[in-house]
């Protein structure tokens, strides 16, 4: 799955412990092995959790055909979908494959909010 050692595995066992409990800004990419345009921002993810481990962002994936309750419980419906959470709530969503300086500005915006 994932390369970097700064992108967590997210489930639905410990969802709550790793996202919701979490203080810090927390980006969530809920993807699938067969999901064309989730391998394509794989690499992105993977960069972004590195580049902005140490600016208070942690970065999880979860897989929706092994996790399908954490899914099905914030409405995920398309993928690749990334959910942005600040104490346990989603504070914003993109979905769909994006560049990463799309990713990049939202994050900005997020951290500095």
């Amino acid at each position: 799955m994932a390369d970097s050692q700064n992108v967590l595995t997210v489930t639905d066992t410990n969802f709550s412990e790793e996202v919701e409990q979490a203080g810090d800004l927390t980006m969530v990419d809920f993807w699938a092995t067969w999901c064309g345009p989730c391998r394509i921002i794989a690499p992105v993810v993977e960069q972004l959790a590195d580049e902005y481990a140490d600016k208070g962002l942690k970065v999880g994936k979860l897989d929706v055909d092994e996790n399908p309750n954490t899914a099905a419980r914030f409405g995920v419906r398309s993928i690749p979908t990334v959910l942005f959470f600040r104490n346990g709530e989603v504070v914003d969503r993109l979905v769909g494959a994006m560049p990463k300086p799309h990713f990049d500005q939202k994050i900005e915006a997020l951290l500095g909010a």
